[in-house]
This record gives C-alpha cells, structure tokens and sequence, in this order.
C-alpha cells in the first residue's frame, strides 16, 4: 500500500513537472518578443556611452542568446523532449543566459558615463523579466531570479551611487521576485487541477472503454450461443421426435441418436468454455497450485482420443521424456483439472481439424518447467490467423468451416496456463501443421500427494467398489432425476430433499455414505446446509460432501469453507459422477486410515 502510494505521489510530481515546464515553452516566444522590443530602446541608450567596446559585446551576447533560444525551441520538438530532466535543464540554461545578459548590461553600465543610471535601471528591468518568465517553474526561478538581481544590485551598491536608486532597484527586484513566486503558485495550482481532470478523463475512458469491451463479449456470447443452441438443439428435436414416434416417422437409428448425443455434449462444452472465459475475464476464476504426475495425466488423455483419431484414420503417439518416468520425486505445480482442460482442448483440436497423417504429443522436462507439445499434419495457420484463433469468439473461416464450437478454447486455454505461472505458445505453417506447447512450473523436490490411493481408485471400475447411500440435495426437478438416474446407474441408493434444510433434517435421523449439495436452493442454500451438517452431531458429521456449484470459483471458494470436501460442476456426466464417487471412496480410505493411526 505504502509503495503504491509513493508511486502515485511520483507519477504527480512527474505530471506537475511536465506541466510547468510545458508553460514555460509557451511562455518562451513571448519572452523573445520582449526583448527584441527592447533592443531599440537599449541600443538608443547605449549610444550615449562613452564605452562603444561594451555596446559590440552587448549585442554579441544578444545575438547568441537568440541563437541559444531559437535551438532550444527546435531542439524540445523532436522524441527527446519527453526526457523532462533534459527538457528543465535546456529552460534553466536558456534563462541563466538571458540572466547573464542582465549582468552583463549592469557592468556594462559601470563605464558608460552619463548613461549609467538608466542603463542600470534598464538592467534592473530585465532581471525582473527573468523573475517573471521564469516563474512557471520552480527549481528554475530560483536559480535565474537571483543570479539576474545580483548585477544590477551589485553595480548599484559596490560604486557608492545614489542610495535612493539602489534601494528602488532592491525594492523592484525584490517585489518581482515576490510576485513570480506568486505567479509559480498560482501555477501549481492550476497545474494540480489540470492533472488532477486528465486523470478524471484517462478513468472514465478506461471505464468506457471497459463497458464497451464487456458489451461486445455479452454481444459475441449472445451471437454464439444462439447460433450454437440453435443448430445443436434442432438436431437433438429431431431425433427426440422420431423417438416420441411424431410426424409418423420411424425411430431414429443408432447413427441418429449418436448424432443427437454428439450435439448435446457439443453444447456443453460451448457453454462450459463460454462460463469460464466470462469468469476469466472478470477476474473471478480460481485455480489451484498442487502437485501432480504430468506424464499419467497425458497419457490419460491420450487413451480417451485413441478411439477418436482411429475412427479418421490418424495415428495418435505420445512420447513422455525419460527423465519424467520411475521418479521418485517431482511433479508439476500447477491445477491438475485445468490442465486436463487445456491439454483436451488442445488434443480435440488437433483430432478434429486433421485430415489425415498423424497426432504427435511429447511430455519434456525443461529445467524448471515441464512442457506439453501437441503437433499435428492438419491445415497450418498463418501468422495472421494464428493471433485471430487465439481472440475470443472468433474462428479461421478457411479451417472452421462446418465444425462446432464457440471460438473460446486457445484464448481460455491460454488465460488458464498463465493463471496457473505457466504459458501457452504455438507455431505453425500452412499445409504443414502446428504446434501448441503448453509449459508450466516443475519441482524436483514435490511429491504427489495420496498417490497410492489414487492409482488404487484409478483401477477400480467406475463409481464405488460398494453399494453407498447418497443424499441428493437439489431443488430442480429434472436435474435431481438426471443424478438419480446416473447414480442408481452406477449401482447406489438415493435419497433426494428438494432443499438445504430438508437435507439437514434427513442427515440427523439416517445414516449415509455421501451427501451431494446443490449451491442454490431455498429455505437453505447448499453451504449453509453443509455447515449445519458440520456443526451438529450425528450419524453424517463427517460424512463425504460433494459441492454441486454452477462454475463460479467464489462458489466453491465459499462451499468449501462451510465444510465440502469435493467440488463438482454442473452439468454433471456419468464420467464425472464415477470419479467423484471414486475421490469420495479415496478420502473416505484417508480418514479411516489416519483414525486408526491415532
């Protein structure tokens, strides 16, 4: 905070700088023109003089001031002049030169004779001049001020003149000191506010600019999604009313329903990616930091795509790099769920655009960093191209054509690999293929936890390895029939209370294996129904917690904090179901295990 403060305060100092010295390049012809009308007066003066040598070097030194003068102003209109300690030190000199003129017409006014009271005055005039013209800035005025006073006032005090005139030349040079003083404040003043209503207007264009950038993604998502729904929900009616027997047409056939199915899991995986790239740009999306295998999770993805790449006759090899495998220690830091989620992306793109030849995806350890390559024979991008896959919401038309999807999965890739201290990088060449890499932080020393327990839930069919007594808690109809449905699938009992309160009142009275929570319910919401359960005695206190959350990190940050032990986002799927259950069973193992080792 202290920091940030000390910046803000040199960001002002900075801005109040340029403005001074902004004013006082605007002040500079004017400064010239008065002493151009001067001259006629002076050299008129001048010429009652007994001493013609100092009236030539009079006007030498004018003659380079100008030249001075006219350098600095050509010199502060290239890139440099934004340099504001060259730009102060070219004012200060500029106005020392014109103060040494002043000095020099106060020595020059020592020989002149009978013109030396007026050419004294003179003097004194031009040092009140540098006072006024060098008010604008502050370290300046205080330097060319004084030096331009102490000429005349030394000429007038130091030859035992009229002692009336030196005292009007120290009361005039002092008074014009006071007033340009006056004149630097009431400079600052104004430079305050102005600094102060560039930053107003800087704020409200960077809000604007925001509001309008988040009302071209609401527009791209409005765009997208209801190209998407519409396509794939068509499809889906179709066949639903073949089934339902509509329209005397015949039951939809295998290649149908299949269809059908591909549709609706392809509008999953839309909004999915449109929820998380809309929680990514707001800054809302959380991830996590732990160890875990890169190369099993990879070679885990592989074997789900084999089928896919074989159905279009591609070859799918994965190369994990030797000095990843028969590790003891050392693992990935990173979230393992949002990892999955970039490599899938990243995998399913290189099946779906590939026409033929092969998938190749290498797992390589780099120093500190394990790097995920995914190379493929499909089209190639070009440069341009490339940085267009990688915006929000928009498509290569040359390679997109005829396939699904929102356009979100490279940029959400991407903004995932960073939030987790990684990166994602690509290249590529058309009619040759591409390469994503995916790096992120790798520790030597790190070891995976629960590992043993893991692998043993990894080889266990899908689900639990027993009949287990879950409590559903959900007030939405047709999603508490699609879980009860996936669980009695999968072999277990359900019990469903169609609120967080309901769900509380059953846990007190029956004894279960695992409860699954939805976050918005009423009378009592999903977390306070899990801290209730965790707070009061009975059968289920310590019973598994299954958080049912909509995609938003704060929900789960904030069901995890009541008590949840396992987080599941909706919509669910029979696979994501199995591994829950199986998590559940693995952490049921744990607790077992550490209360008998106490």
């Amino acid at each position: 905070m202290l920091a940030e403060r000390r910046q803000n305060d040199n960001t002002m100092d900075g801005a109040r700088v340029a403005k001074a010295l902004d004013a006082q390049a605007a002040l500079l012809p004017y400064a010239l023109g008065v002493f151009a009308i001067s001259l006629p007066l002076f050299v008129w003066v001048g010429s009652f003089a007994a001493n013609r040598i100092w009236m030539t070097a009079s006007f030498a030194v004018f003659a380079i001031n100008w030249g001075a003068f006219y350098a600095a102003i050509n010199g502060l209109r290239d890139d440099a002049s934004q340099d504001l300690g060259r730009r102060a030190r070219v004012y200060v000199l500029c106005g020392v030169m014109w103060a040494l003129a002043v000095v020099q017409i106060s020595a020059f006014a020592q020989g002149a004779g009978p013109a030396r009271e007026t050419l004294l005055m003179m003097a004194t005039a031009g040092a009140v001049l540098c006072a006024f013209f060098a008010a604008p800035y502050l370290p300046g005025l205080l330097i060319v001020a004084p030096l331009a006073a102490a000429g005349p006032m030394i000429a007038h005090f130091s030859s035992g003149g009229d002692r009336q005139e030196g005292e009007l030349t120290f009361g005039a040079t002092a008074l014009g000191l006071t007033l340009a003083l006056i004149l630097n404040r009431m400079f600052r003043r104004q430079h305050d506010l102005s600094v102060v209503h560039e930053q107003l207007v800087e704020e409200r264009l960077r809000v604007l600019e925001g509001a309008e950038r988040t009302a071209r993604s609401k527009s791209d998502i409005v765009a997208t999604l209801s190209h998407e729904i519409r396509n794939g929900l068509t499809g889906v009616t179709h066949v639903l009313a073949a089934a339902a027997g509509k329209g005397g047409r015949a039951a939809p056939s295998r290649e149908q329903l299949n269809a059908a199915l591909d549709a609706a899991q392809d509008l999953i995986a839309v909004l999915n990616a449109t929820l998380d790239s809309e929680t990514a740009e707001s800054g809302r999306l959380s991830v996590e930091a732990l160890p875990f295998d890169p190369a099993r999770l990879i070679q885990d993805l592989v074997l789900l795509d084999k089928p896919h790449a074989a159905a279009k006759g591609l070859e799918l090899a994965v190369h994990i790099d030797p000095l990843l495998r028969g590790r003891d220690k050392g693992a990935a830091i990173a979230d393992a769920l949002r990892t999955r989620q970039i490599v899938a992306n990243l995998l399913g793109n290189a099946v779906k655009y590939t026409v033929r030849g092969r998938i190749e995806v290498r797992v390589e350890l780099r120093g500190d960093q394990v790097a995920v390559e995914v190379a493929d024979t499909g089209p190639g991008l070009s440069t341009e191209e490339m940085e267009q896959a990688f915006e929000p919401f928009r498509r290569v038309e040359r390679t997109g054509a005829g396939v699904n999807g929102a356009g979100l999965g490279l940029s959400l890739s991407r903004q995932l690999a960073r939030l987790m201290g990684g990166a994602l990088e690509a290249r590529s060449a058309v009619g040759v293929g591409s390469c994503f890499t995916l790096t992120l932080p790798f520790d030597d020393a790190a070891e995976c936890e629960f590992e043993e327990e893991l692998e043993a839930s990894a080889s266990e069919p899908p689900g639990a390895p027993r009949t287990l007594r879950v409590l559903i808690a959900e007030d939405d109809a047709l999603n508490a029939a699609m879980l009860r449905a996936i669980l009695e699938q999968l072999g277990h009992q359900v019990v469903h209370a169609q609120n967080g309160r309901r769900a509380a009142d059953l846990a007190r009275i029956a004894e279960f294996d695992l409860l699954m929570l939805d976050h918005r319910m009423p009378v009592l919401d999903g977390p306070g129904a899990a801290s209730a359960l965790r707070g009061a005695d009975g059968p289920n206190r310590n019973a598994p917690i299954v958080a049912m959350i909509d995609g938003d990190g704060e929900e789960a940050t904030e069901f995890l904090e009541a008590g949840a032990d396992i987080v599941l986002r909706k919509p669910v799927s029979v696979a994501a179901i199995a591994r829950t259950l199986a998590d559940a069973a693995a952490l049921d193992r744990r607790d077992v295990a550490k209360s008998e080792a106490a």
